[in-house]
């Protein structure tokens, strides 16, 4: 039976950040992610996650000025030691969550670089970091993400992943799999995930288009959960999702499909 993880980044909006470790379990949920839990000391987040009697699965890396339209710092030239520097805070933090993963964001390529000088910066820094995390026993992810959200995102593919994957060739470096980012850039999301599986260590799910409850929208769950669970896969899936509209984010409603796994009853 696959394992959900809720998305404490975009689930459970209805709390305040802190009380959503205690609200996820309250529906079920066992473990659960954040992209960004920056905005708490490590000790702080990490306590009120082991008070709930939660595992932790994946943090994003810091992600530079998303202000400024940045999302993601590995890929950019001349920005080496800021990277190396976010990788440590990442690491501080989970390494007080017993995360088992570090998400860790390409970039958006600059208008004054190449893709192939971003791309032999996004190389090696993530052979520092892999090598990094290892030591502290810690995984790291790469994500394709979609161009129509991410213009101009360096790693867009799960076949692009995956030759990065091939250029690095260390264990502790898999792909995150996110569903609604392939089936945006992809689509054939069964045959994807068959080809990439054994590179696969995360997973998350969302409904397409927008970003919606799995029940909604294109694609079929109950047909992919099946193909995930013959797949011999026993990873965590990450719900990444709006759990509702910006008046009633009711994470609980969102939950009728993940009644058949015990959630949100």
């Amino acid at each position: 039976m696959p394992r959900f993880a809720a998305n404490l980044s975009w689930m459970l909006q209805e709390f305040p950040m802190l009380n959503r470790f205690d609200a996820a379990r309250r529906l079920g949920f066992t473990a659960v992610e954040c992209q960004l839990p920056y905005d708490h000391s490590p000790k702080v987040f990490a306590n009120a996650c082991r008070d709930s009697g939660l595992e932790f699965i994946m943090l994003n890396a810091p992600p530079g000025n998303m202000a400024a339209g940045e999302y993601g710092l590995s890929a950019l030239p001349g920005r080496e030691q800021e990277f190396r520097d976010s990788i440590h805070k990442a690491l501080d933090y989970a390494t007080a969550l017993n995360s088992r993963f570090i998400h860790i964001l390409a970039g958006i390529v600059p208008e004054d670089k190449t893709r192939e000088h971003c791309h032999k910066t996004y190389i090696d820094n993530l052979t520092w970091a892999v090598a990094l995390c290892q030591q502290e026993r810690i995984g790291v992810l790469i994500e394709p993400i979609n161009t129509f959200e991410k213009p101009g995102y360096l790693t867009s593919l799960t076949a692009q992943a995956l030759e990065v994957l091939q250029q690095i060739n260390h264990k502790n470096l898999g792909i995150q799999f996110d569903f609604h980012n392939a089936q945006l850039m992809e689509g054939y999301i069964s045959r994807t995930l068959e080809t990439h599986l054994s590179s696969i260590h995360h997973m998350q799910i969302a409904g397409i288009p927008g970003r919606t409850p799995p029940d909604q929208g294109e694609l079929n769950y109950p047909y992919l959960f099946n193909l995930i669970d013959q797949s011999g896969y026993d990873g965590w899936i990450g719900c990444e999702y709006h759990a509702g509209g910006p008046q009633s984010p009711s994470t609980k409603s969102s939950l009728k499909w993940a009644q058949a796994f015990s959630l949100g009853k």
